[in-house]
């Protein structure tokens, strides 16, 4: 189904497969936006469960912010072909993929859109997460690692926030937390997340940081459900994540230069005792090592230095970690 109106200012996609039992909800707190000059995308990737009963709800009139909803007739088997096809299909400016498991704040648009407008060479801005159970229930823990100090929000550079924080992982965990200048976006990366199953958003946003800045915005308006379910927990379990993760790494490589040795080789060692510490068959974790060594050069040498690091710096304020290397904000960057 399809509407033709006026050219909305967001494109609002919800992807979907199998998440009925959220989808009402999740459909609802986008059309709640305090914000309102956004057309929203509902996508079906062939679900099985009531998902299409509550899409149907939706495509009988009365939902003018509603242009499309298209549903596969077989499954697609990536998350991200989806993404794509939400892509797309989008008229916005921004494009916002607000996952069919999460929920948001009545006004994320409305904080969202006046800094992407404000700061035209930014090329995403990300929120808060509050993490949400399959209930809905509050997770326990400071996940955002922020200070009472923070401003409201801070503007990166791009490529300085890969080399500082995205190298080490994805900082930009949920994409629902996340709107996105479409023009910023190569069709050639979007389709080279297409061969990731499971990481496919970390080297999205790599890219997108590669062509512009990156703004933090510290208020927490997305709320991120934590399930069995969930594609993450699933990349953990089989290791498949970790091998996506490393060929991103080996990305990021390529293209920023002045990583440096010593942060090349923490992060390799990472890998390596990440790899060690999780609960594999032998024969999976043996070709993880393999592939460790053909991506990036990594070898047990580099594990053992990376647990020689993290004693270093209990007592060296100096030496590099994760943690000291990521960027903050200060007086020059909002």
């Amino acid at each position: 189904m399809t509407r033709n109106e006026g050219k909305p200012l967001v494109s609002v996609v919800i992807p979907n497969f199998n998440y009925g039992r959220y989808l009402d909800l999740r459909i609802q707190s986008v059309l709640k936006q305090t914000f309102h000059n956004f057309e929203l995308i509902l996508l079906d990737d062939a679900s099985v469960d009531n998902s299409l009963e509550i899409l149907k709800l939706y495509g009988g009139g009365g939902y003018d912010r509603i242009s499309h909803i298209v549903l596969n007739d077989s499954n697609s088997g990536n998350p991200f072909v989806q993404w794509h096809k939400g892509i797309q299909l989008a008229r916005g400016k921004y494009v916002w993929i607000a996952e069919a498991d999460d929920l948001c704040e009545p006004t994320f648009l409305e904080n969202v859109i006046p800094l992407m407008e404000t700061h035209r060479n930014a090329s995403v801005c990300f929120v808060g997460n509050c993490r949400i159970d399959q209930y809905g229930t509050h997770i326990e823990g400071d996940f955002n690692k922020w200070k009472p100090s923070y401003p409201a929000y801070c503007v990166f550079d791009g490529k300085e926030y890969i080399k500082h924080n995205l190298y080490w992982r994805n900082y930009i965990d949920n994409a629902s937390a996340v709107v996105f200048r479409k023009s910023m976006m190569k069709a050639d990366n979007i389709r080279q997340c297409e061969q990731m199953r499971h990481s496919g958003d970390w080297l999205f946003w790599f890219y997108m940081a590669m062509n512009g800045d990156v703004i933090e915005c510290y208020k927490v308006l997305n709320y991120f459900r934590q399930h069995p379910q969930k594609v993450t927990v699933k990349a953990t379990k089989s290791g498949m994540g970790e091998a996506e993760n490393m060929e991103i790494v080996r990305i990021m490589e390529q293209h920023i230069p002045n990583l440096g040795n010593y942060r090349r080789r923490l992060r390799r060692g990472m890998f390596y005792n990440r790899i060690a510490k999780m609960n594999l068959e032998c024969q999976t974790r043996d070709k993880l090592y393999e592939l460790l060594r053909e991506k990036l050069g990594g070898t047990n040498r580099d594990g053992r230095f990376e647990r020689f690091n993290r004693v270093a710096r209990l007592f060296c304020p100096f030496v590099l970690t994760m943690k000291r290397d990521r960027l903050r904000p200060s007086r020059e960057n909002h």
